[in-house]
């Protein structure tokens, strides 16, 4: 699975990453659920995927991810957001963002096992049987791992169908390690499907999270984004070396970044693009050389048309079809 990744994959990368590469399913940047029910426009704004089946370009299934603290609301809004056809409603136990969690939503609420209850047990209520499923993302807690079974079980009581564990505490952030042990003692303690998620970088770290954590399926986010083809190479169970070149998956990269910059030049403000692509070049400077050359090229330009200049001149040429 496709992580959800806040202030990162919208559905920009999502495109991008669901076509260079296979996934089951993708889901959303959280949708703040705060003073009032989140409208339709917001869920088509932060998932156009909504308009095509609630499916990226590629053919990936999108959930939506909810994130507050008021069962009602949370319930109201999802109730808003099925008839636009989501592959599912996912509520957000996870983030550790300190603006988020002063305002009781995401990691901060895993000291309330009873409120994850009571959010779980409102939202299953509005999903009709055998429709979309309605499963959660958790962390361990929120300083310590005390009450993380008590957590999952809350959720799995309430009707939540599938459990993606981000095996850190709220405290420890994204600083490694990721304790997948934990992820085991959760999915021993629970009768639904659990997911391990955190610290997958390379194939080798799925593996041993695989036989850390006992269970089957994988939620990678940084991961991802770092190196494009990971998802297919836990598929394949492909070991690379460190050394490889990767000659023909750079050169599909590269026309992804080349679509990947078109459509944030059509997005956002011109002002803003440049940090996108050089986010996510620095990111995938950890596992291609190619990124990191590229990335140096482009982080001193400040402007939009600066850089389409330098892309341009390296031969990269804004394609509009999919990578």
């Amino acid at each position: 699975m496709l992580a959800p990744m806040e202030g990162l994959a919208d559905e920009v990368l999502r495109d991008v990453l669901t076509s260079l590469t296979p996934y089951d399913q993708a889901v959303t940047e959280f949708i703040r659920v705060s003073a009032a029910v989140v409208p339709r426009r917001a869920f088509l704004r932060i998932s156009p995927e909504l308009r095509n089946g609630g499916r990226t370009p590629s053919g990936t299934p999108v959930q939506v991810q909810l994130l507050g603290s008021h069962p009602e609301r949370m319930a109201l809004s999802a109730a808003t957001a099925l008839p636009l056809s989501p592959a599912g409603i996912d509520l957000n136990f996870g983030c550790p963002a300190p603006t988020v969690n002063r305002n009781r939503g995401g990691a901060v609420l895993l000291d309330e096992p009873e409120t994850l209850h009571s959010i779980a047990t409102a939202v299953r209520q509005v999903m009709p049987v055998g429709g979309p499923p309605l499963t959660a993302k958790m962390r361990l807690g929120v300083a310590d791992k005390g009450r993380a079974i008590e957590c999952a079980q809350a959720l799995a009581s309430a009707g939540v169908e599938r459990l993606v564990v981000h095996a850190r505490t709220k405290a420890e952030a994204y600083r490694p390690p990721a304790h997948w042990q934990w992820v085991a003692r959760i999915a021993d303690s629970v009768d639904i499907p659990v997911v391990a998620n955190g610290e997958v970088w390379t194939v080798e770290d799925w593996m041993r999270c695989r036989a850390e954590s006992g269970v089957a399926d994988v939620m990678i986010g940084r991961g991802a984004v770092a190196d494009p083809f990971l998802a297919r190479d836990i598929r394949a169970g492909i070991v690379r070396d460190a050394a490889d070149p990767r000659a023909d998956d750079w050169a599909r990269i590269e026309s992804a970044i080349a679509y990947f910059w078109s459509r944030v030049r059509a997005k956002v403000e011109a002002r803003h693009a440049p940090g996108r692509l050089k986010q996510w070049l620095n990111m995938m400077s950890r596992r291609y050389e190619q990124a990191a050359t590229l990335f140096a090229h482009v982080r001193p330009l400040r402007t939009a048309a600066d850089i389409d200049a330098a892309l341009l001149g390296l031969g990269i040429t804004c394609d509009r079809q999919a990578a």
